[in-house]
């Protein structure tokens, strides 16, 4: 009897507190009964019931009159060096910078279309890569494991993700080669696998430096294992991409049918012939409202060479930017950008246009956040790298649409290109990379400043880091 009792008391206990947690937390059965009259108390919606749950939500919201609207025109337009492809890759960030350098080169040549390797310089990322990757291990070798600059480095040792400053570092080490020199291979174009595989290398090798180091061995026996591990690297990247050439041969045809004659170049030798005269200084210029405009910042850990510095962004308002970005078009220079492209992208006819869905009509519910809150909830940030080469503008300059150059074939937009409005790029634009001599003085002289180091773990680098 007393057992009975006892049980009870205890399922009387556990109910009332149970109870008294609800109303405050749980999704009790009163709140639920509440939300279904006020969705009931709305009238009958049993026909858009229908209606969303048969078809595809895009195709729902598509608003009609933009389509309609929209127009493929553009009164400022530069070459086009042909739509480039970079496949099952994260390699965007390299395609796109490339792209900005190509149409020189054809110019100089008189070509019709031309291509720089990108698989020639993703080897030597990867390498950088791997190699820093394994410095800050060496240099980290005291942490604790859940040491949180640690475990941002862990997370993702050998990604194919990248910036601007990537590709000029790269550059300017490693030169730059044709694509005809080294072309695409099935894995330079569906990277997932050997990612995965070095990935795996690169964490066992973290492990195993820090076991070295807690047995007393020194640094220098770190780094000599290291050289080691960065040989097995080079093997598994030489079996993927191919050897990068050491010297080639170039012949071309140009537009008017001449054949040169043969010539033997290095890399290094290629890009100073070629392109380093048509290289200007370029400033790396961002748009992050929770920031305070008008200073410099560097983003710690955010390099892909151990002997290269991090990025270093100058955060200027939405305005300026657009204003630089049409300075550079009218002077016949692309302009590397980076944005949310999975956002509001009516990818069938490549229209990047703000309510090109009309969820909150679909739904009746407002799905509105602001470009700053965004940023510090993780819910947009720069994911895709391409292309600036035209603007439509209005008689007295302001830009209507911008045309861009993606890197997704031509299967994808218009035929390669997308047409971005102004007000998406209001939205959804974040970096922009232009020539320093476009930039107001005030401007070239904040560029000076000594930067303000954000940590690894800000949340806008956390959001740069998706970039592929």
């Amino acid at each position: 009897m007393r057992a009975v009792i006892v049980t009870v008391i205890i399922a009387f206990v556990l109910t009332s507190t149970l109870s008294a947690g609800a109303p405050k937390t749980g999704l009790s059965p009163d709140m639920i009964e509440r939300i279904e009259a006020r969705f009931d108390n709305q009238g009958d919606r049993q026909n858009l019931i229908n209606a969303v749950t048969n078809n595809d939500i895009k195709d729902l919201s598509l608003n009609r009159e933009k389509v309609v609207a929209h127009n493929k025109h553009f009164n400022h337009k530069l070459k086009k060096s042909g739509i480039t492809n970079q496949k099952s890759s994260g390699r965007c960030w390299l395609f796109a910078g490339l792209n900005v350098f190509n149409p020189a080169l054809m110019t100089k040549l008189n070509l019709s279309e031309f291509e720089l390797s990108e698989p020639y310089l993703t080897f030597w990322d990867k390498m950088e890569k791997a190699n820093l990757f394994l410095e800050e291990i060496i240099d980290l070798r005291d942490r604790p494991l859940d040491d949180r600059k640690l475990q941002i480095i862990l997370d993702n040792p050998f990604g194919d993700g990248g910036w601007w400053h990537y590709v000029t570092d790269l550059i300017d080490k490693y030169g730059v080669v044709p694509l005809l020199s080294m072309p695409e291979t099935k894995q330079s174009s569906k990277t997932s696998i050997i990612n995965r595989l070095i990935n795996r290398k690169l964490r066992a090798a973290a492990s195993e430096l820090r076991q070295m180091h807690a047995a007393g061995q020194s640094e220098d026996d770190l780094r000599d294992r290291k050289e080691e591990i960065l040989g097995d690297i080079y093997t598994a990247l030489v079996l993927a991409y191919g050897k990068p050439p050491e010297s080639f041969t170039f012949r071309y045809e140009d537009k008017d049918s001449i054949i040169s004659e043969p010539s033997e170049y290095t890399p290094r030798s290629f890009y100073e012939e070629f392109l380093a005269a048509d290289v200007p200084k370029f400033a790396i210029i961002i748009d992050n409202p929770n920031k305070e405009y008008g200073r410099l910042y560097q983003i710690e850990s955010s390099r892909n060479m151990a002997d290269k510095s991090d990025l270093t962004l100058l955060n200027l308002p939405i305005e300026k930017i657009k204003q630089y970005c049409m300075k550079a078009l009218l002077d016949s220079q692309a302009v590397w950008f980076a944005c949310d492209v999975g956002k509001e992208n009516y990818s069938d006819s490549g229209i990047m246009a703000v309510d090109i869905f009309d969820y909150n009509a679909t739904f009746g519910i407002d799905f509105k956040i602001s470009k700053a809150d965004r940023i510090i909830y993780l819910d947009s940030y720069p994911t895709h790298a391409m292309v600036l080469l035209g603007a439509d503008t209005t008689a007295d300059g302001r830009p209507i649409k911008w045309l861009v150059e993606n890197s997704w074939g031509t299967k994808k937009g218009d035929k390669g290109y997308w047409y971005m409005y102004d007000e998406w790029f209001d939205e959804y634009v974040y970096v922009a990379v232009v020539d320093e001599d476009h930039l107001d003085p005030d401007d070239r002289e904040r560029l000076k400043q000594k930067p303000v180091v954000l940590p690894a773990w800000d949340p806008f680098w956390k959001a740069l880091r998706n970039l592929k």
